[in-house]
């Protein structure tokens, strides 16, 4: 009985807590709408008690990625708003990485043993691989901007890749895309103001995603490297 609460204590948890959101409809606070009528005292809230608003929200925003609702980036550009460029990145950083490890770990201790009995030798040979260079694989999957958040902690706990690897890996991976994101927040002041709605977008403006993709294709550098010269000492023999 205890080994099973301890292998789906935390993925019941999880998926109750996902349950709930939608239950109370808890979605509708995470609008712009929502944000434009209630900022002024957001703001007042975070000047007369900064350091208690960026304790509770990085506990919404771990739970948040823990239960894998559909939010973070609006909440990424919620600390963007609220605590500014570099301050909001550090918090949406924080809070990402420790949610995607709550993910993983869930996963893992629910899933992982099932998944290694069951998988085909093909996709073990592919589970190996990728735990090979796990590193730099994760270090891709999160600077490319095309993979959801939700997919890229899972697959790793089911290929038993290391909790230190992934959570190194999203921490790094995941800097450039809030940074941006929380850019875009810090000044949604101004966007209410006009009138407008911010551009969720912009990450995929070739300006940046370029650059992000330029970064990713470095993340593989060392995998090349090794298949480089594995081939070059395979045909010196």
């Amino acid at each position: 009985m205890i080994k099973q609460i301890k292998r789906w204590g935390l993925f019941v948890l999880l998926m109750g807590l996902f349950g709930l959101f939608f239950y109370f409809h808890l979605y509708r606070y995470l609008s712009f709408d929502s944000l434009k009528t209630h900022r002024l005292v957001l703001m007042t809230w975070t000047e007369q008690h900064f350091f208690q608003v960026i304790f509770s929200f990085m506990v919404i925003y771990t739970l948040a990625v823990a239960i894998s609702i559909p939010g973070a980036t609006f909440l990424t550009l919620i600390a963007g708003f609220l605590f500014g460029k570099l301050s909001g990145t550090a918090v949406v950083v924080v809070s990402a990485t420790l949610g995607a490890f709550i993910v993983f770990l869930a996963v893992e201790l629910a899933f992982r043993e099932w998944f290694t009995k069951k998988s085909a030798k093909w996709l073990q040979a592919m589970e190996q691989g990728f735990k090979h260079n796990a590193f730099s694989y994760l270090l891709f999957l999160r600077l490319v901007p095309l993979f959801p958040f939700w997919l890229v902690n899972i697959v790793p706990a089911l290929l038993g890749v290391s909790k230190c690897t992934f959570v190194i890996a999203t921490f790094i991976g995941i800097i450039p895309g809030s940074f941006i994101y929380v850019m875009v927040g810090n000044g949604l002041g101004h966007i209410f103001d006009m009138n407008e709605t911010p551009n969720l977008k912009i990450i995929f403006d070739l300006n940046i995603l370029l650059p992000l993709l330029g970064l990713a294709l470095l993340a593989l550098l060392p995998i090349a490297y090794q298949y480089f010269k594995r081939n070059t000492e395979g045909k010196s023999l």
